[in-house]
């Protein structure tokens, strides 16, 4: 059981940490590169949260987290680059 427990917080770390990667890189595509309204945003963010939602899906269907983690998670990430757009594109 408690590698079980290490297995699972290991993923949520390596979850977590993706989120938080995908994060980076929408701020840096905002700041240098596009707006929010291209094409080529729109592609990337949706490439990076629909991988991330099959990482959680995955590691929901190993037990590793729960389901109401895996959504927490992508809740997150979703209200958190919310912000950034809105503050982006406010600041324009």
């Amino acid at each position: 059981m408690e590698t079980m427990t290490g297995h699972s917080e290991k993923a949520y770390a390596l979850l977590k940490s993706d989120a938080e990667k995908i994060q980076k890189l929408i701020e840096v595509q905002m700041e240098n590169l596009t707006m929010p309204q291209c094409p080529l945003y729109e592609e990337v963010l949706d490439t990076q949260m629909f991988g991330l939602s099959r990482e959680i899906d995955f590691a929901i269907r190993l037990e590793l987290i729960d389901e109401d983690t895996g959504k927490q998670l992508l809740s997150d990430l979703e209200r958190r680059l919310a912000a950034l757009h809105e503050a982006t594109t406010n600041e324009k």
